[in-house]
């Protein structure tokens, strides 16, 4: 077996930096650089005050504080990375396609083919290269293609590691994960990463498989799960309209050992970089092969989990009296979910875009994401201007400032501190009736009654 002295991982985002500090950190005997073409972000990975890393996950600033500088570096120099490392992880972004064939569904591999090239290029030895990316099923069969038809006589030995990674827990679910999955096709590759996580994963949870169940896991994974929140949140609608409790149901059910109970929280709709890319992904595949039923059958989770976002601010339009134009509606965070300053696919990004386009005014508060991202996150929609973004839209560093003079507050992730806020000095300063939408049900409703507001939770 190679023993394993350098790794590169080439992408330095929200999987490849945490992913790699933990390695690091475990693996005090193994060189880790991360590598990525943007500048700034290389900058933050590096800078002395751990509060300004790019990526916020509770735990990780003390990882990067113990092996950064010992065995843990970050670098713009990827030629020199991939030059001398004996592994290579590819932990670039893998978008949904905006253009051409596949367009909203297919994975965009462009920057996966990218990495192919420029590893075939500066290659001068034999080198494993593993996925981590979460990338369509047979993705390998185009790194092989790449990497083995160079004929620079190096030999590149594929496999896929892909990633289980919840934002908010990654440290967690990095030093316990329920499993780790590694797909290859060379065995002795294969015990080369294999050795690497078992410094701290025991044996029984590292699965081996070929490299195609493993690529398709990721994303059957992920589907399962998003399942889950589109069954709940179907059944929410229901509650609503016979006076059944939401938390009731998933509470009896959950109790179902053949259920369990996670992912059975209703909410405004889930939201992160994974679950709509990675379905939308299995449905392509799917039409790909002409399994149109099979295809039917996953859309449905997205078309169920976009419709409970509009639902939501429907409902805050139909409860403003049929209009929000002129009015304030506060936001009460904009990550897609809390712990984490992620909001790629976030449900506040949608709820906002359609009450922008009834004329809403929106002030948004987040702990953690900033000003610059939340623009950024509406103009990428391009429903509207930037000027008019900026128009409609204030973001604000201050929860009570959020909440001045609003009509409406709307709970869009379900940050801890906002259950300890003062709600009855934001009540005496909104505008009466107060109204408050809870799209994550984490505020206590009956004291928020008590204090005047109407409330409206989902599923209740």
């Amino acid at each position: 077996m190679k023993e394993i002295k350098n790794i590169t991982c080439i992408g330095a985002g929200y999987v490849g930096g945490p992913t790699m500090s933990v390695i690091a950190q475990k693996n005090p005997n193994i060189n880790i650089t991360v590598v990525d073409l943007n500048k700034e972000r290389i900058e933050a990975w590096n800078d002395e005050d751990l509060s300004k890393l790019p990526i916020y996950e509770p735990g990780l600033d003390k990882i990067v504080a113990e092996a950064r500088g010992r065995n843990l570096f970050f670098s713009i120099d990827v030629e020199e990375a991939i030059d001398k490392a004996d592994m290579i992880f590819i932990s670039v972004n893998t978008p949904t396609k905006t253009y051409g064939k596949g367009k909203g569904q297919a994975a965009d591999l462009k920057y996966i083919e990218l990495c192919a090239r420029q590893i075939a290029k500066v290659a001068k030895d034999d080198k494993i290269v593993v996925e981590k990316s979460t990338l369509p099923v047979r993705t390998a069969e185009t790194l092989k293609s790449i990497l083995h038809n160079t004929g620079n006589g190096v030999n590149f030995h594929i496999l896929s590691n892909p990633e289980f990674l919840a934002e908010g827990t990654a440290v967690q679910d990095l030093e316990n994960p329920d499993r780790v999955l590694i797909g290859g096709e060379n065995e002795e590759a294969i015990q080369s990463l294999v050795k690497i996580y078992a410094s701290w994963v025991s044996k029984d949870r590292i699965i081996t498989t070929n490299l195609w169940s493993s690529e398709l896991s990721k994303l059957v994974a992920n589907a399962f799960l998003a399942q889950r929140v589109s069954s709940i949140n179907a059944i929410s609608e229901l509650c609503e309209v016979t006076g059944a409790d939401v938390d009731e149901v998933s509470h009896a059910i959950g109790k179902d050992t053949r259920i369990g109970s996670k992912f059975l929280k209703a909410s405004v709709g889930f939201g992160g970089s994974c679950f709509q890319k990675d379905i939308l992904n299995l449905v392509y595949i799917a039409r790909s092969y002409n399994l149109h039923k099979v295809a039917d059958y996953w859309e449905q989770v997205i078309i169920m989990n976009n419709h409970q976002k509009e639902r939501f601010s429907d409902n805050i339009i139909k409860t403003l009296y049929n209009t929000v134009n002129g009015k304030n509606i506060a936001f009460l965070g904009w990550a897609f979910k809390k712990d984490t300053n992620d909001t790629r696919e976030s449900a506040a990004i949608y709820v906002a875009d359609h009450l922008l386009d009834e004329e809403a005014f929106i002030t948004i508060y987040d702990p953690k994401v900033t000003a610059e991202q939340i623009y950024k996150d509406l103009d990428y929609l391009g429903t509207r201007s930037s000027e008019e973004n900026r128009r409609l839209v204030k973001v604000v560093s201050n929860p009570y400032e959020a909440c001045l003079d609003a009509h409406a507050i709307a709970v869009l992730t379900e940050w801890d501190e906002f259950k300890t806020y003062d709600w009855q000095k934001i009540y005496d300063k909104m505008y009466k009736p107060a109204f408050v939408f809870d799209g994550r049900n984490i505020l206590n409703s009956e004291f928020l009654k008590q204090v005047g507001f109407i409330t409206y939770n989902v599923g209740k």
